[in-house]
């Protein structure tokens, strides 16, 4: 019976969306005015040629300071989930490997780690170095591995005891090859949708941290120390409000709907034959 189901449509609107906001964050520290210089004479004025955003209570710019604080929460959520994912997938792929022991300690710890909230584990770190930007990074991986370690721990273990294996490694495949197109290869997908969430997790993290000033400090803009800054003026420059949060929002939103539920997911590749050469060394 033939399915009725729509696919879903290609996420061109989502990383049109991504790509407009990395060209604001890319081209305000190029062409727009020093995000730190303040006149006190200009102090929130109205979005205008000069100042295509207004500017805040300190006569900042505002578009440079949101450019800024794209540029610092996108790249310390990208870097933080960049590194948990090679943290995790290598945890997993060792825990699913060497099994016994190795693979108990790890679960005992991964467990331990999502025992606590992960917002409360960037909260301690944040804690013992306020305003240090590697002490949110080393929270947002602390807390963003698990994920990636249960994802690849599962599937490796269920692959490595598969038959295509057993038949790899009685044809005399060693390893690597097998890890690269049984193991990585089918989870790859899965893996970068994964990521992506962390992503879009780790921006909402870093700018709750800035909003209740725990975060970074000022003058560097960050998308929630930007709110924070501009609540108390909202009456009379509701501008400056509304600029970060609404870039929050379509961070999250193009986000999470490069994440979302796909009808018809590809299947993975499969591994390449074994060329008669192998196969006669093989036996």
């Amino acid at each position: 019976m033939r399915d009725l189901t729509p696919a879903r449509p290609a996420p061109w609107a989502a990383l049109g969306v991504l790509g407009l906001l990395a060209a604001v964050a890319g081209l305000t520290s190029l062409l727009a005015p020093d995000p730190h210089l303040q006149d006190l004479m200009g102090s929130l004025q109205a979005p205008d040629v000069r100042h295509w955003l207004g500017t805040d209570h300190l006569g900042r710019d505002q578009l440079a300071r949101l450019g800024e604080g794209l540029r610092t929460s996108v790249g310390l959520a990208l870097a933080s989930a960049a590194l948990a994912v090679a943290v995790g997938t290598a945890a997993g792929l060792l825990a699913a490997l060497r099994g016994g022991l190795t693979d108990r300690a790890l679960c005992l710890l991964a467990d331990a780690v999502a025992a606590i909230p992960g917002l409360l584990w960037v909260l301690l770190l944040a804690a013992l170095a306020p305003g240090e930007k590697w002490a949110i990074y080393g929270g947002l991986v602390l807390t963003a591995w698990v994920e990636f370690f249960r994802l690849m721990r599962a599937r490796a273990r269920s692959a490595l005891t598969g038959p295509p294996v057993q038949a790899a490694r009685l044809l005399g495949f060693g390893p690597g090859y097998i890890l690269h197109w049984h193991v990585l290869r089918p989870a790859a997908a899965l893996l970068a949708r994964l990521w992506v969430y962390a992503v879009a997790t780790a921006v909402l993290a870093v700018a709750a941290l800035g909003f209740i000033s725990v975060g970074l400090r000022p003058p560097q803009a960050e998308l929630g120390l930007l709110m924070t800054e501009a609540l108390p003026y909202w009456q009379d420059a509701p501008w400056l409000l509304a600029a970060p949060v609404l870039a929050l929002i379509l961070v999250l939103g193009a986000l999470q709907a490069l994440t979302g539920p796909r009808t018809t997911d590809p299947a993975p590749a499969p591994a390449p034959a074994p060329d008669a050469a192998a196969q006669e060394s093989a036996a």
